[in-house]
């Protein structure tokens, strides 16, 4: 409960945060970075421009399934071994690893 302007109190819906939801953020996250880091003019890059359409879409979903989640990873990592730019491919390894932290967040229990 919280006070208003007039000080009257006034209940607040506070949404209990499950591991599920701070994971998908936590994923959410990654894609949005790793978006940001990939390069459209590099060669072998449409597989991994392909995936985060796909894993966009998946975000989108209301449901997460975790099994859906790490086939996805699995097909990041696929996506990632067709880059050429040795550089390129070992920042994208770093988001793929970031990607399984995200998987394992867990909700700070009180």
């Amino acid at each position: 409960m919280i006070a208003d302007g007039d000080g009257t109190m006034i209940e607040v819906n506070k949404k209990n945060v499950t591991d599920a939801d701070l994971q998908k953020k936590s994923i959410k996250l990654v894609v949005m970075h790793l978006r940001k880091k990939v390069d459209p003019t590099a060669q072998g890059i449409s597989r991994v421009c392909e995936w985060l359409d796909d894993m966009e879409d998946l975000l989108a979903q209301e449901t997460y399934n975790r099994a859906e989640y790490f086939e996805m990873r699995k097909k990041l990592y696929d996506a990632i071994e067709w880059v050429m730019d040795v550089d390129l491919r070992g920042s994208l390894r770093n988001s793929w690893t970031s990607f399984g932290k995200a998987m394992t967040k867990k909700v700070p229990r009180n």
